[in-house]
């Protein structure tokens, strides 16, 4: 009578859970402890790290060697700046010597040119010559010495004169004998036309025209 009794107050619920708890613990597994998983070692992580930090320290050796070099070829071309400035100025300087008027004198003297006392012009406007010239007479003076009454030129030490610079046709051409491109040369300017005289404005002074 108790085992009637027992079945008929059973609740009905109580029989669908029963049924469903086998089913619902075949899904339970064990698991570790949160400590253990915590000091589980993570191998990809761990290679990702040090691939980021081996990346990080190559590029900036690249970047420390770039600028490294760019640092020397800096430096050189600066060197070769300065270097390229000294020249242009020595040859400003050299310029400036042999374009002074007492190497232009010098020269002029070298040649048998003679300094003439009485000058004469020849005005453009309308061809007039000023002055009676007269063919100048003495001797070429030395004007290097002081003897001509200029200044010397002390900068001119050393300096050669046009006299004793090499002819141009000493010079060797590397095309045929020597000599033979100066002769083409010479029979060249023989047969060249010569160059008409500059016309003569009828009055005042040569001036452009505008419109």
């Amino acid at each position: 009578m108790s085992d009637n009794l027992a079945r008929v107050f059973r609740p009905n619920g109580q029989d669908s859970w029963a049924q469903a708890l086998p089913a619902a613990r075949s899904h339970i597994e064990a698991v570790a402890p949160r400590a253990e998983r915590r000091a589980r070692p993570r191998i990809v992580y761990a290679l990702t790290a040090g691939a980021g930090m081996a990346a990080i320290v190559i590029t900036q050796l690249l970047l420390s060697v770039g600028i490294s070099q760019g640092a020397y070829e800096i430096s050189t071309l600066q060197a070769s700046q300065v270097e390229l400035g000294r020249t242009a100025e020595s040859l400003s300087e050299d310029l400036v010597k042999v374009s002074s008027p007492q190497n232009l004198a010098a020269n002029a003297a070298a040649l048998g040119m003679v300094s003439n006392s009485t000058p004469a012009y020849l005005r453009l406007s309308d061809g007039a010559v000023l002055g009676a010239p007269v063919s100048a007479t003495g001797t070429p003076a030395d004007v290097r010495s002081g003897a001509s009454g200029l200044v010397p030129n002390a900068l001119l030490a050393g300096v050669p004169l046009v006299t004793d610079l090499p002819p141009a046709g000493a010079q060797g051409t590397g095309i045929g004998p020597a000599g033979t491109h100066g002769r083409s040369a010479d029979a060249r300017a023989a047969h060249a036309p010569a160059p008409a005289a500059p016309a003569t404005p009828p009055s005042g002074l040569p001036s452009p025209s505008t419109r």
